[in-house]
């Protein structure tokens, strides 16, 4: 198993439920407390301006969910007023955290800041619809349209990464991204969740 999908230890575990992260009022909230007594699919976001994953989420039947006694949560490097713009972009209605200083990001092991795209030869996610350009162009529109998100979305060098973790601290599922197109494909995150999609 690749550094990039390996669980974290415990003691890593332990350390982050810990961690304090920012709900959509700015309130703190323990990171361990969000997956306390649920299995819980943790989407830890580039930034608050990169919507395109987060709006495949949203796709994602309560349902389907619920059926699996799992939820979806999302958590940005950006400042939590930047938030509320953000749900809007995207559709998701799940709730979003903020960790702005990304001491939760760096100590579950996404340390990776760049800005380069799929490598060559390999293929492209499904979530990714359009071309490098036009998504750049696009995601710069969506912001501009919500003008208050700009300075508040977070590094865009920062990487993210996707868990299944939960009730309590253990996790089941990593994978850190390792460029800005390298999200889990939903159905897979789904699967690793056992979450059925119709």
């Amino acid at each position: 198993m690749s550094l990039r999908d390996q669980l974290p230890e415990a003691s890593v575990l332990e350390t982050a439920s810990k961690l304090l992260v920012e709900d959509s009022k700015g309130n703190k909230v323990e990171f361990g407390s969000l997956f306390a007594d649920q299995k819980t699919i943790v989407v830890f976001l580039r930034h608050f301006i990169c919507g395109a994953y987060s709006s495949q989420l949203s796709d994602i039947p309560e349902a389907s969910l619920a059926a699996a006694g799992t939820k979806i949560i999302l958590i940005g490097c950006g400042e939590w007023k930047a938030i509320g713009a953000y749900a809007d972009m995207t559709g998701f209605k799940g709730p979003i955290y903020a960790d702005p200083k990304r001491t939760l990001f760096f100590t579950l092991g996404m340390d990776i800041q760049n800005h380069e795209v799929t490598p060559a030869g390999q293929q492209k996610p499904s979530y990714l619809t359009m071309s490098n350009t036009a998504n750049a162009i696009y995601s710069i529109g969506r912001a501009f349209a919500r003008p208050w998100i700009i300075g508040k979305q977070g590094n865009t060098y920062q990487l993210g990464g996707d868990f299944v973790l939960g009730p309590g601290n253990q996790c089941s599922f990593a994978h850190r991204m390792q460029h800005t197109q390298d999200h889990v494909e939903v159905a897979d995150l789904m699967k690793a969740a056992g979450v059925t999609i119709p």
